[in-house]
């Protein structure tokens, strides 16, 4: 039988703790003098504990009081210096970090961390959207993404895919495990984004096969194979839909005697005007897919202007529409 749960676990010490029992079970080599634990901690510490770099963990990791605390707080026995630490968390493999991402949120659960950030009929909200964490003309490793220049320079990086639990009233997000954004060894290809995705959702799926799910992507998401595959998941989508990508839609939503359209003015003197259609097709090369199409203008009492547009498989209503407009 488990333990009782209690708001406790969800404390930094509690959540802490809980990383620490999982990644103690991630395959370590024997005769490392520094178990990897200690490294993964360690790593997680500079972080937490908001360490400007490595250097100044490596100095303060000698100090007494800093020591302790990384004990106390982190259960690190050995800390590392700033280059082994480098090294060692180099050779782990990403995926071998996804099982510390779902103990943290079967935690989130079990306390009820998630009660009120449902954001439409039980679903959650899933932002997902590309970063960059390096970059460099001289630094690289054989996985490095490269970008070539016609000044005949090399631009090395490296990204990743995240994927973030959000709510538009909260401020709170709950990140899932993110995937890596690299080129496999041995390969002169790049790796991109959408392949990136594809892997991610696979995963959030695969380790989370109840939960109900809205999500969240950029105008790169809203293509014919990608809204197949959030399908075939049953996730369901709210993509970014750029006019100069999807020439047709705009189109037809303009010549659509189905086309709707509404204006709100609210309390601040804000203008939201809307476009929607239900069922239109995504483009000609995928006529046979039909997405609802979501158009939204904010017009600021200063004059402003703000356009964006969307595509969804949520059934579009004069009542949802600033609903779905705030969650995307």
């Amino acid at each position: 039988m488990s333990a009782p749960f209690s708001r406790q676990h969800l404390s930094i010490a509690g959540l802490l703790r809980e990383v620490r029992r999982v990644a103690a079970k991630i395959p370590d080599a024997p005769a490392n003098t520094i178990p990897l634990t200690d490294y993964l901690m360690s790593g997680l510490a500079v972080f937490g504990l908001k360490y400007p770099s490595l250097l100044q963990f490596d100095q303060d990791r000698r100090e007494e009081t800093a020591r302790a605390n990384l004990r106390t707080l982190y259960g690190i026995e050995r800390a590392p210096c700033d280059t082994r630490l480098r090294e060692r968390l180099d050779e782990v493999d990403p995926a071998a970090l996804r099982p510390l991402y779902t103990a943290l949120f079967r935690q989130l659960q079990r306390g009820k961390g998630l009660e009120g950030f449902d954001f439409l009929d039980g679903h959650y909200l899933l932002s997902v959207d590309g970063t960059g964490y390096f970059s460099s003309n001289r630094v690289h490793c054989s996985q490095c993404a490269e970008t070539h220049h016609r000044n005949g320079t090399t631009t090395y990086s490296h990204q990743m895919l995240g994927a973030v639990l959000v709510h538009p009233d909260c401020q709170e997000v709950f990140p899932l495990a993110p995937e890596p954004i690299l080129k496999p060894d041995g390969s002169k290809k790049n790796d991109c984004e959408r392949n990136a995705a594809k892997r991610l959702l696979s995963d959030v799926r695969r380790e989370h096969p109840h939960l109900k799910l809205i999500v969240v992507e950029d105008a790169l998401a809203s293509n014919g194979p990608h809204i197949r595959h959030l399908q075939a998941l049953d996730l369901r989508f709210i993509l970014g839909a750029k006019p100069s990508d999807h020439t047709a839609l705009f189109d037809w939503v303009a010549a659509s005697e189905h086309t709707l359209e509404v204006t709100l003015t609210d309390e601040r003197g804000w203008r939201h005007r809307f476009r929607y259609l239900n069922g239109a097709p995504l483009n000609d090369t995928h006529f046979d897919l039909e997405v609802n199409f979501l158009e939204y203008w904010e017009h600021a009492p200063d004059g402003t202007v703000k356009h964006f547009s969307w595509v969804t498989d949520l059934p579009i209503t004069e009542s949802n529409l600033m609903t779905l407009m705030r969650g995307a």
